[in-house]
This record gives C-alpha cells, structure tokens and sequence, in this order.
C-alpha cells in the first residue's frame, strides 16, 4: 500500500529513498538486501531498520538481474495431464524446493513444432531447465541444446554434453511380453504411443527383440497414443486382431482400452489380459488392478535437480543413469481362457 506522508500519497518507496533514510549509498542498499553486504552489522542492521520504516521491499525482478540469477528453474513435458509426468514434477519441485528454488512449468500439449519455442521462452525466465520427454526429432533437440543449458533432459540424449537420466522401456517392454508369454498368450497386441515419441521407438525395439526370441508369439502393433481417450478408441482394432491380450504405450492407454473392452461386454482379464507401462498413482486401484511396468518418476525429478544443483554451481554433475523398470503383476492379465489362435 502506497506510504502517505503530510496527507499525501506516494509510490513504492525506492531503494534511493531507503539509501537517503539510512544515511547510505543506493549500493550499500542492494547488498544489504541482496546479502552480499560485508561491512560493519550496524551499517545493516540501519539499512534494514529504514527498510521497514518506508515499508521497503526489493523488486524481484530487479534482484534477480543485480544477482545475475532468478531462483527459480523449469519443467517441459509433453502432457501433464499424464499422471508420470506430474509425479516427475512432484519429485524436482520438493528437492529444488529445499534448496530455495521454485519450478515454472511448460506444457508443448504433444505439439512437436511448439516444443522447441516453449523450451526457449521458458528458458529465457530462469536459471535452469529440465526438459522431460521431448518430442522433437534428436538433429533439432541435440542443434537447441547449447541454447538451453544448464539443463537436463529425462529420456533423451542431448548429444553428450548435457545430463540424461533415462528409463530402459527396451528391456521393460521384453519383461511384460515375456510375462504374457509364459502365462500362454500367443498373440497379443500393441497399442502404440505418439508418433515422436522416443520411447515409443525403444518399445518397437524391444518387441522386435521379443519376436526373435519367441518367433512362434505374433505382436500386432495398433495405432494409438498417450491418453485414455486413444486406449479407448483402438478397442475396435484390438478386438479385430483377435488378441488375447494387449499391451499398452502406457497406463493410461491401458485404462482407457479396459474401459472401451468393458464397454463392448468384454472381461478383463477373463476375455482379454491387459498390461501397461508406468506405474502412476492409481493403476493398483482400478478394476482389475493393472499389471504394468513400474517406473520411479518421483525419483527422477529428485536426480533431476541434483544434476541441475550442480550445473547451475558449476559443479560437475553426477553420472547419468538408467532407471530399470520393475515387473508389477496384478488382476488384470491372465493366463488365457482359450487355446492359442
């Protein structure tokens, strides 16, 4: 609220009028309020003291140019409507938030065309950058990275200079196919992810590696996505590959094709096992259960944010790493109720 003085009112009081109160310079001011003052206490404690008087507060915007940094970093993702994601989020917030930072957040909505601009405006309001999953093509993310550091990318590389923490769905994909496997399906379905989606391209991997291995077990990929509501419409083209089970991109996916499968008087697992890839919050609590692929997002964003503590002190930062997805089975795969097709 504006100070009146003799009746009358005046603007926020500036950190002149603070130096004039204190009997300072406008300098000495900053770095009091800055905490880069190194003089004698009773210098500061007269500056704080007319601070108060004049109802004194620095401009943020102001401190944060003099101290050359904002004390805040960024989170890009794909989609924060997927629950991965925001416990991502959840785990780099906590962390930098015990460090005296805050998060500004970025969401592309699956555009791979804003993702580049969003990542750079973003990047121009605060002192660092997690860019997590990105959908651009590895030629445009590895020529933006320079711009864009410190910075550290969750699920893809950025050309070696920059810190990765990744998730292995290689290997997490073969797990739950070999867990469909050896429960007796013989034909099971794919509903895929986004179009440019990395990890996407890193389940194909593993499928092709599970096909050589178990070249008697036929997977049919389905075009899908990353929502329920692209689980829900490749029920059809599920049911038309004659499946006796799918797999999903993600758990999201999954509950969407167990809602359209039971839609469509289809039992989960009697008729059709189900599985999914993630691991959020609620897969244990739908119905049935959801058999899928822990992954521990929350602790991604917690390695997140060390690695970026470190760039943003000039520290070398910590190995990266490659999260190992862990095979949670639940009620809604089984073994099939009929002989293999």
């Amino acid at each position: 609220m504006p100070r009146k003085r003799n009746g009358k009112s005046h603007g926020a009081p500036t950190i002149a009028q603070v130096a004039t109160e204190a009997g300072v310079s406008p300098a000495t001011v900053s770095r009091v309020m800055n905490g880069r003052f190194v003089g004698a206490d009773e210098i500061a404690e007269r500056v704080l003291q007319a601070a108060a008087r004049l109802d004194y507060s620095p401009s943020y915007s102001a401190r944060s140019l003099a101290l050359g940094h904002t004390q805040a970093v960024a989170f890009v993702a794909p989609d924060l409507r997927n629950p991965a994601f925001q416990t991502i989020l959840s785990g780099l917030s906590a962390t930098a938030g015990d460090d005296g930072y805050r998060v500004l957040i970025g969401d592309s909505a699956e555009s791979v065309s804003e993702e580049p601009l969003l990542a750079r405006e973003v990047r121009r309001r605060c002192d660092a950058l997690v860019l997590c999953a990105p959908r651009m093509d590895q030629e445009e993310l590895s020529g933006l990275a320079p711009a864009l550091q410190p910075m550290v990318l969750i699920n893809r590389s950025g050309g070696g200079a920059v810190p990765t923490l990744n998730v292995d769905y290689y290997s997490g994909i073969r797990s739950l196919l070999e867990h469909l496997h050896d429960l007796g399906h013989r034909r099971i379905a794919y509903v895929s992810g986004p179009a440019h989606s990395a990890s996407n391209e890193h389940r194909r991997a593993g499928i092709r590696s599970f096909r050589d291995r178990h070249p008697e077990t036929g997977v049919i990929e389905v075009a899908g996505g990353a929502s329920s509501q692209d689980g829900f419409e490749a029920v059809d083209s599920v049911l038309r590959a004659e499946v006796s089970a799918v797999l999903a991109f993600n758990d999201l996916v999954a509950i969407g094709l167990i809602g359209g499968l039971q839609d469509q008087g289809r039992s989960v697992p009697e008729d059709i096992s189900v599985a999914g890839f993630d691991d959020i919050p609620f897969a244990r609590y739908i119905a049935p259960p959801l058999t899928t692929a822990s992954v521990p997002h929350e602790e991604l964003g917690i390695q997140a944010w060390y690695r970026l503590r470190a760039l943003i002190k000039g520290q070398e930062p910590a190995h990266d790493v490659v999260f190992q997805p862990r095979l949670e089975v639940r009620s809604s795969t089984a073994a099939p109720q009929s002989s293999p097709r």
